[in-house]
């Protein structure tokens, strides 16, 4: 993976570790908001929101336009597919791996099988 990649998904993970920003995350998966929508179910100040909003949009996770006097942030859905499809390729991979593994264990079972009750010393 490119050095790139590598600190853009660095930037996103670091950026979606915070509970408040995955909740703002999660909210605008729902359609774009401003600052004050998504400032209200927090008991945090606007400043402190819209730090959390920057950090997203530094992760390249949000973006922000100018709708007359409104400043909606909206999500990149673009960039949450990215992230998805690099979780998804490790988990195949890993799933794939204890596949194998079951097969293993399955295989010596079949061929060394084990008492169901433990020998007596004499």
């Amino acid at each position: 993976m490119p050095e790139d990649d590598e600190q853009h998904l660095d930037r996103a993970f670091l950026a979606l570790a915070d509970p408040v920003r995955r909740a703002i995350v999660a909210r605008l998966s729902r359609g774009p908001a401003t600052v004050n929508e998504l400032a209200a179910p927090f008991a945090i100040t606007k400043q402190a929101v819209s730090k959390h909003i920057a950090v997203l949009e530094s992760a390249g996770l949000v973006t922000r336009t100018r709708d007359a006097q409104r400043r909606p942030v909206h999500l990149d859905a673009a960039a949450l597919e990215r992230l998805t499809a690099w979780i998804d390729r490790h988990r195949i991979a890993t799933e794939r791996s204890y596949r194998r593994l079951d097969a293993l264990l399955s295989a010596m079972t079949e061929t060394d099988p084990q008492p169901d009750t433990p020998e007596e010393p004499p």
